[in-house]
């Protein structure tokens, strides 16, 4: 099954109902299908064949979602990429899957031309005006519609999804089709059921993960919401679940939550609102209960990696209820249960499964999992070890199936839902000759999950500044990946080996934190 044939068929169902909305604009079914089968049409007249790669690098908007489709209707397969990324990084990523086409926003201008000096095959195409871009409105209105999607496998790719890599360059986790369907099936079993009548609001980034939570909408005919503020807006979503009577918001991160918490919510009505899914970091239990509180049972806490697009395991909105329990309190520090379609253990060091409340390694196994990553076989042997997904995460399942995160057996940190490996800042900084050794390492922060924090060792008789380190930073990182603080010592903690200790260096932040990721 092509993954994009939802939309074939809600088009079919009810091609007059409204398909989303984005500010003043609005395109029914109907409409959206006809545009998505002539942007795949113009995708082919560029040489797009089933299995090429389109990049998109655009904001939020309705041209992400017919891009999307039209690139599932063409069986080509979309690699979406974190607007937030350094053009060095945008570059990197279309040269490593071998793009055929790079779909941006005008405001990305930047990374779509430094793509294409690097790869001067790259095809670009601007949604507005970007200089040696095709022009996206113009392509699409020179093409005729194609209305049939492209025959597919199912274990064909359908989304390419790039996050860090063990050698500090981003590896994309190959999506198949299949996949795809998996997720959306647990999505309705476990999450949301969702019909025609439910408006669905994409508040958050849908170049991330929570770009596929557009999938379940379309599939059941809902009307999707796309915010259109440049930045999240508590004050703005309020008043649309007020206007639009939304009762779906798509996908949260924890920090949206708490400063949805810390907005004007008691001035508008938000008694339709029914779920909002949240994950991609920790929420603290007194956030979740002050959550509860001020918007009713509606939060499901799901978590999952790029390799299982959020389907691991999931919190469900009764159990964010906990009636006084000790036991339902306890639980709101965990990660629920696993997903329908999802078998969860724990495992040590040998992949042996452990008992019960013993701490060990998260590995997940189910129709989600990804195929593995693209071009890294041995990565992908690794990671997919004895059919099972091994997460790098640590963790350890209670009695009852539920499952608590307590550290990550790798080094990744999670700001803001967004994944940041501290080897990539690591290399940077020490480009700089006065820099001797450095650890880069998360520390708890009560806004964004975890910051980044860089400890620094300088060379005999060598000096630097923070503001020195900074500016290293902006010239090669995304902006969220540079360290927030940087620490000078005389000397990093070392075992035997000379290997850095970073988990003592974490410790005096972490201590006392049951839940640190």
């Amino acid at each position: 099954m092509n993954i994009g044939s939802l939309l074939s068929k809600a088009s079919r169902l009810q091609g007059n109902q409204l398909a989303i909305q984005h500010g003043e604009q609005q395109l029914t079914y109907a409409e959206l299908n006809q545009r998505v089968g002539q942007l795949a049409r113009a995708l082919q007249s560029l040489g797009v064949c089933p299995g090429d790669r389109v990049v998109l690098v655009q904001r939020n908007g309705p041209a992400m979602f017919e891009t999307l489709f039209a690139c599932f209707r063409a069986g080509a397969a979309v690699v979406p990429v974190n607007v937030r990324l350094h053009p060095e990084e945008v570059a990197f990523i279309c040269q490593d899957c071998k793009a055929k086409v790079l779909v941006a926003t005008g405001e990305y201008a930047t990374s779509a031309l430094q793509a294409h000096k690097q790869m001067p095959e790259l095809q670009l195409v601007g949604v507005e005006s970007i200089a040696d871009a095709l022009d996206y409105e113009t392509l699409l209105s020179a093409s005729d519609s194609m209305n049939a999607d492209a025959e597919v496998d199912p274990d064909d790719l359908a989304w390419l999804f790039y996050t860090s890599g063990t050698t500090g360059k981003p590896k994309g986790a190959m999506l198949t089709h299949r996949n795809l369907l998996a997720m959306m099936m647990n999505y309705f079993a476990d999450v949301n059921p969702l019909a025609p009548e439910d408006v669905v609001l994409h508040a958050a980034p849908l170049t991330h993960g929570s770009g596929l939570f557009g999938l379940p909408a379309i599939a059941k005919g809902a009307t999707s919401v796309i915010l259109h503020t440049p930045s999240f807006d508590p004050q703005t979503v309020f008043a649309l679940i007020q206007h639009l009577r939304v009762t779906t918001i798509a996908f949260l991160a924890p920090t949206q939550i708490k400063m949805m918490l810390n907005g004007p919510y008691r001035s508008y009505d938000l008694s339709s609102l029914r779920c909002i899914p949240y994950g991609g970091g920790p929420m603290y239990v007194e956030d979740m209960k002050q959550a509860v509180e001020a918007f009713g049972p509606v939060l499901v806490q799901i978590y999952g990696q790029g390799e299982a697009p959020m389907t691991i395991s999931y919190l469900r909105r009764e159990e964010h209820v906990t009636h006084g329990d000790p036991d339902a309190e306890r639980r709101l520090a965990s990660a629920g249960i696993p997903r329908t379609d999802v078998e969860v253990r724990i495992v040590d060091d040998d992949d042996h499964e452990v008992t019960a409340g013993k701490i060990g390694e998260i590995a997940a196994r189910g129709s989600v999992v990804m195929a593995g990553y693209w071009n890294r076989p041995d990565e992908t042997a690794e990671s997919l070890r004895g059919r099972w997904l091994h997460t790098g995460d640590i963790g350890m399942m209670d009695a009852q199936g539920y499952l608590y995160l307590l550290d990550r057996k790798k080094d990744m940190i999670i700001s803001g839902g967004n994944n940041i490996y501290p080897r990539e800042i690591e290399e940077v900084l020490l480009k700089h000759p006065a820099i001797y050794e450095v650890a880069v390492i998360g520390i708890p922060n009560p806004l964004w999950g975890e910051s980044v924090k860089a400890i620094v060792a300088l060379r005999s008789g060598m000096t630097v500044t923070e503001e020195e380190v900074n500016a290293l930073c902006r010239q090669h990182l995304a902006s969220y990946k540079k360290p927030r603080t940087v620490e000078f010592v005389p000397e990093l903690p070392k075992n035997a080996y000379g290997k850095i200790l970073k988990r003592e260096l974490r410790e005096q932040y972490w201590q006392g934190r049951e839940r640190r990721i």
